[in-house]
């Protein structure tokens, strides 16, 4: 099996760019009512959620959130040390049928000579297809230099 390394604190700068994209789909909404427990109508029945503000079945937002982090853990695959923040605000609904692409941007770098690296700070904004913000993010990360 092939692991792709991750980018080290040393070789990323501010202003760098990463992410991903993915199609929601009605296994997405299942399994994240069964992985975090929360069975709301409003994310597994379509005839209740019709009735809603929303109009039709959402993605819970923590399982939104743990798909905006995703590309965090993959961009600094084996060198990030610790996910060690993490926040969202939530702008609109993500349903099935979306594809939401996020974009994150490194902000800042503070040395951590400590830990062999340094924590890096990102912000984080996700769209949907019809290039609707669904999530805007920050997020720090403790990552090693490579």
């Amino acid at each position: 099996m092939t692991v792709f390394p991750g980018k080290g604190y040393n070789e990323v700068k501010v202003g760098d760019t990463f992410g991903a994209a993915v199609t929601i789909t009605d296994a997405h909404l299942v399994l994240a009512a069964g992985l975090i427990g929360d069975s709301h109508p409003l994310h597994i029945n379509q005839q209740f959620a019709e009735q809603t503000r929303f109009g039709g079945r959402v993605l819970h937002g923590v399982f939104t959130g743990a798909i905006v982090g995703g590309p965090v853990g993959t961009f600094f695959a084996g060198t990030g040390i610790a996910y060690l923040e993490h926040n969202c605000r939530f702008t609109n609904p993500v349903r099935p049928g979306d594809t939401i692409t996020t974009t994150w941007t490194i902000t800042g770098k503070s040395d951590k000579p400590k830990h062999g690296g340094g924590l890096v700070a990102l912000s984080g904004v996700c769209r949907n297809q019809k290039d609707e913000i669904v999530v805007e993010a920050e997020a720090k990360m403790l990552v090693r230099s490579a």
